[in-house]
Parts: structure tokens; C-alpha cells; sequence
């Protein structure tokens, strides 16, 4: 299983990034799909889930409203688009892969992703 996430970069607030995660063909089904960031000092952070059988999604509270995160079947890729970015915004974010789908009380924890992407630097000046 293979994952990769692109679309990084440095934006300044207000600015808008799309993430991609482009997830091996024969294992995106059934799967759930997430992203998570880890600002610099601080620990790894939950963003925003998709269940990929029922395309059931989840936010962290601090980005309900700015991004969405969206499918592309055809493509075998995730997406995290990123609106009215703010400095607090400024992490590596990676794409993570269960291969089975969570309920919605462990959807959070990186703890039961089996695999992840190399991450995406996301830098948001003032």
C-alpha cells in the first residue's frame, strides 16, 4: 500500500491549498482515509476523515467550515481542500490509510491507520 501526498506549499492567510493523496488503486476501497498534521513542538493532529464505502466524513472543530475533504475514485485520491488558511494552520500534513472502515468515536486516532503518506509542508505567513 502506497501513499502519497503533494500540494503543499507556502500561502499567505485567507489563501486556499488543495492536498492530494494518491492511494494504490487496488487498495482504496473500503478503506478510510484521513488526514492529520503535526505543527513543529506539537504532536500529530487529527483534520478531517472520509469513509470511502459510505463517503461519511469527519472534522476536527478548529477547520469545520475551511476544508473539505473529498474523493476521486477514478483517480484513487483523497483530497483536502484547504480555504481562509490562517498561521495556526501552518503543519506537515500527511494522508493516513486503514484498510477497514472506523466508527466515528476512533476516526482520530493515528493510532489505527496502518499506513501513511510522507507528508506535505503547509506554511501560512501572517
Amino acid at each position: 500500500v502506497q501513499l502519497q501526498a503533494s500540494g503543499g506549499g507556502l500561502v499567505r492567510a485567507g489563501d486556499s491549498l488543495r492536498l492530494s493523496c494518491a492511494i494504490s488503486r487496488q487498495t482504496f476501497s473500503g478503506a478510510h482515509i484521513a488526514w492529520f498534521r503535526q505543527a513543529p513542538g506539537k504532536e500529530r493532529e487529527f483534520v478531517a476523515a472520509i469513509r470511502l464505502p459510505d463517503n461519511h466524513k469527519n472534522y476536527v472543530e478548529s477547520v469545520l467550515g475551511r476544508f473539505t475533504v473529498s474523493r476521486d475514485n477514478a483517480k484513487s485520491s483523497v483530497y483536502l481542500q484547504m480555504n481562509s488558511l490562517k498561521p495556526g494552520d501552518t503543519a506537515v500534513y500527511y494522508c493516513a490509510r486503514r484498510g477497514s472502515p472506523l466508527n466515528i468515536g476512533s476516526v482520530r486516532r493515528a493510532d489505527l491507520y496502518n499506513y501513511w503518506g510522507q507528508g506535505t509542508l503547509v506554511t501560512v505567513s501572517s
